[in-house]
């Protein structure tokens, strides 16, 4: 999918699209670096690469605590909806 064809559909429910989509493009840098790592034998090149997967790994876990919030946000929207139902009910 090219970046230009990304766009954000504005009606996610409990995920979100855009970021599910970065923690997919993150997670696959991260394979990529994880690749470059079993290939080279340079210590400073090595470190360097290491460093790199090291933010990455925690881009993607702040990628994942935002999910996790918009999913329990969500949930407790639908909570008060539904409570609203059933005294309507």
């Amino acid at each position: 999918m090219k970046e230009k064809e990304l766009k954000c559909l504005h009606a996610c429910k409990n995920t979100c699209a855009m970021l599910n989509e970065a923690l997919r493009k993150e997670a696959a840098t991260v394979r990529f670096y994880e690749g470059l790592l079993d290939e080279c034998n340079q210590p400073d090149v090595r470190d360097f690469v290491l460093n790199l997967v090291e933010e990455r790994r925690k881009e993607i876990l702040s990628i994942i605590q935002k999910l996790n919030e918009i999913h329990a946000r969500s949930q407790t929207i639908d909570g008060i909806f539904a409570s609203f139902n059933n005294i309507d009910g």
